[in-house]
């Protein structure tokens, strides 16, 4: 306590959503770039590309894991610090080493560094007290969105310039994020923890057990939902431009998601009031899951559009819905374990889904992978409603 002098009382929600929006951007430069870079410039085969994003991804996991554990049993402030060094440092160094082996080691300390934080930034949302938990995180994911567009908009334009370039820029990002952390989240966290502490100590066993099923069941329909929509990041694009749609098309696709994101998302937190959390993650992940039953019969740019525009509303109903989800029905002491595991859940889908998606269409095609995708999101959104169902009833 004694080393700790807040300037606010509170995290301030505009401080949060700035990091969740810096920390965005600076990624969002790497996942596009790295497949792209290790082919063409360190002339190395996709499948060695394949491997290096699916270490990246464990090595996200293994920093989610450790940043929602110090959350909850350390320091907050400082994990969020140091997860903000780890990946500024490494994103640096790669201005002046990116070649082969250098580049993937450092990419994995970045995604390490992003690991942590991407479970300290979703773990304080929860103790902003001034405004709604599904407020906050709809905000939180509006500006990650807005990042993404940012990221994968000027690592388009600045790539064929110069590497070296793309990755200054993409550190004057990290570097403004880590001064964001170490100026803005050193706020103590134990005042408003009393409030929710009270009211989940009262409940009995059974329920507790129904509590967890559900939340084991969030997480396991999460993994499927990012494998499939790790698809769309990697797989597609070659399956797009194979139907002779050009690859400037594809990226398009990906600001066009971003766009209807950043004007959705005020609107739905406008309807918010008026639904019920659970009913409007429902409706989203439904919609996200038949975008991929269409998948085969669509051929055409207009087709892949409307399809994008379908996953992207369920997209923007169920996602940010979920961390407000988890957190109003999980004791605040444990915030950290718990919104590390729905980064973890991103981190598992995207490592599994390209390699996944690889073996199938070698092995069958492009129209079974879909079909299998969307087999594997309704199988395991089933068990939430049930469980959901009964944890009501019984409340």
């Amino acid at each position: 306590e004694e080393f700790s002098m807040p300037k606010a009382k509170t995290l301030q929600l505009k401080w949060l959503a700035l990091a969740s929006l810096l920390n965005s951007t600076g990624a969002a430069f790497l996942w596009p770039l790295t497949t792209v870079f290790i082919n063409r410039h360190l002339g190395e085969s996709l499948t060695v590309a394949g491997i290096v994003l699916f270490i990246m991804s464990i090595t996200m996991i293994v920093g989610n894991y450790i940043g929602g554990y110090l959350f909850d049993r350390w320091n907050a402030y400082f994990t969020s610090v140091w997860g903000a060094i780890i990946a500024t440092v490494a994103i640096i160094l790669m201005i002046f080493c990116h070649n082969w082996p250098a580049f993937p080691i450092l990419i994995c300390f970045v995604s390490f560094g992003d690991g942590i934080c991407a479970s300290v930034i979703n773990s304080y949302g929860n103790f902003i007290p001034s405004k709604d938990a599904r407020f906050v995180y709809n905000m939180v994911y509006l500006a990650f969105n807005v990042g993404v567009v940012l990221g994968t908009l000027l690592v388009g334009i600045l790539y064929p310039i110069s590497i070296g370039l793309t990755f200054i820029v993409a550190s004057c990002f990290y570097i403004i994020f880590l001064l964001t952390v170490l100026f803005c989240f050193n706020v103590p966290l134990h005042r408003q923890i009393k409030k929710k502490q009270n009211t989940n100590s009262q409940e009995n066993s059974s329920h507790r057990s129904l509590r967890e099923v559900i939340i084991y069941a969030i997480f396991i329909h999460l993994i499927m939902i990012y494998l499939a929509y790790a698809l769309w990041e990697s797989i597609m694009s070659v399956h797009i431009t194979n139907l002779g749609i050009p690859f400037v098309a594809y990226s398009l696709l990906w600001t066009l998601n971003g766009a209807i994101i950043i004007v959705g998302q005020p609107i739905i937190s406008y309807f918010a009031p008026y639904i019920k959390l659970h009913i409007q993650i429902y409706i989203g992940l439904l919609l996200f899951t038949f975008s991929f039953l269409f998948l085969p019969f669509i051929h055409t740019l207009l087709g892949f559009t409307l399809d994008f525009i379908v996953l992207t509303i369920g997209d923007m109903l169920s996602i940010p819905g979920i961390p407000a989800w988890i957190s109003e029905i999980t004791p605040i002491s444990k915030s950290g374990k718990y919104q590390s595991l729905i980064s973890s859940t991103v981190s598992i889908g995207r490592a599994i889904g390209p390699l996944l998606g690889g073996i199938i269409i070698e092995a069958y095609s492009y129209n079974v992978l879909f079909i299998a995708a969307f087999l594997l999101m309704l199988v395991t959104f089933i068990p939430i409603v049930i469980t959901n169902h009964l944890y009501l009833k019984f409340k």
